[in-house]
C-alpha cells in the first residue's frame, strides 16, 4: 500500500505556483497593459526642450513621444519666466545635468534662453531654434521686434499689477494658435504662464550660436513673431533652415515637422 506523503504534495504545489507566476509575468509583460518607454541609445545625444513665453513645458507634449519612440532621452525644462538671467540659469542647470552630448531646443522667447544657457558648454552639439529669437550680444527681444513690422499679437498682450505679461484669453486662439483646435487653444490660454516684461529688455554677453551649429524652423503663418524677422535671424546665425506653414505653435499643430528638424540636428551633431 502506497503511503501518502504531504511533503511530496507540498513540494509539487510550490513548483506549480512558481511555474504559474513565471508564466503570468511573461504574459503580462507582453500585453498592452505594460509597455516600457524606449530607452535612449548611447549613440544619440540627450535633447533638452525649452518653452517660450505664455507657455510651459507641456507645450512639447506632442513632440516628446515622437522623439522618445526614436530612442532619444528628452527633458523639457520648466523656466520661471521671471527674468532672462533666471531663465538662463534654470535652462543651464538642466543642460548640465544631462549625460553625454546634448541638443538644445528653444521656442520663441526661449531662443534667447538657449543662446545664453548653452554658451561655453562643449557638450552642446547643436541648437534648434523653433520660430525663436536668436539675439546677438547686447540685443534685446524688443530690439529684434523693431526690425520688422510689429506682429498682430502685439495688440493682444495684457499686463497684471506686477507687470507680468500674458495673451488676452479672448484673442489667444486667433493671434497665438490659429491652426490648433478651439478646444486645445482654450486649454493653452487658460494654462499660459505669464512672463515678466523686463525679460524682453534684458541682454546676453555670451552667445552660443557663434560657436555651436544651429538649425531654425521658420513658421510662415506666425502672428507672434514676424516670419521675415525669423528668416533674418536664421540667415544671420548661419542656421540650416526649414519652413512650415504654421502658427506660432508648430509643436502642437505640426509636431512631426518639429521632431524631424530636431532629429536632423541630432544626427548631424554626432
Amino acid at each position: 500500500m502506497r503511503v501518502f506523503s504531504w511533503k511530496k504534495v507540498r513540494k509539487w504545489l510550490l513548483w506549480l505556483f512558481a511555474f504559474s507566476a513565471v508564466i503570468g509575468v511573461s504574459i503580462y509583460s507582453t500585453s498592452g497593459t505594460s509597455q516600457e518607454l524606449p530607452r535612449a541609445s548611447n549613440s544619440k545625444p540627450a535633447i533638452v526642450l525649452v518653452h517660450g513665453a505664455y507657455a510651459d513645458g507641456t507645450s512639447w507634449q506632442h513632440v516628446i513621444p515622437l522623439l522618445e519612440q526614436d530612442g532619444y532621452r528628452v527633458t523639457a525644462a520648466q523656466i520661471p519666466l521671471t527674468s532672462l538671467p533666471d531663465d538662463v540659469a534654470t535652462a543651464k542647470r538642466v543642460i548640465e545635468d544631462q549625460k553625454g552630448s546634448v541638443v538644445v531646443v528653444g521656442h520663441s522667447y526661449a531662443g534667447n534662453v538657449i543662446t545664453g544657457a548653452a554658451a561655453g558648454n562643449p557638450r552642446v552639439k547643436a541648437l534648434v531654434y523653433v520660430n525663436a529669437f536668436a539675439p546677438d550680444v547686447g540685443e534685446t527681444t524688443s530690439d529684434l521686434n523693431k526690425k520688422y513690422a510689429a506682429p498682430p499679437i502685439s495688440t493682444a498682450i495684457v499686463s497684471d499689477a506686477a507687470n507680468f505679461l500674458s495673451v488676452d484669453r479672448g484673442k489667444f486662439h486667433n493671434f497665438f494658435a490659429q491652426d490648433v483646435s478651439e478646444a486645445e487653444a482654450r486649454v493653452m490660454a487658460a494654462t499660459q504662464k505669464p512672463i515678466a516684461s523686463a525679460a524682453f529688455e534684458q541682454t546676453l554677453s555670451d552667445i552660443a550660436w557663434k560657436t555651436i551649429p544651429s538649425w531654425f524652423l521658420v513658421t510662415q503663418s506666425d502672428r507672434a513673431i514676424n516670419p521675415e524677422l525669423q528668416r533674418f535671424m536664421a540667415k544671420r546665425i548661419g542656421a540650416k533652415t526649414t519652413e512650415v506653414n504654421s502658427s506660432h505653435v508648430p509643436f502642437i499643430s505640426h509636431p512631426r515637422e518639429v521632431a524631424k528638424v530636431i532629429e536632423a540636428a541630432s544626427t548631424a551633431a554626432k
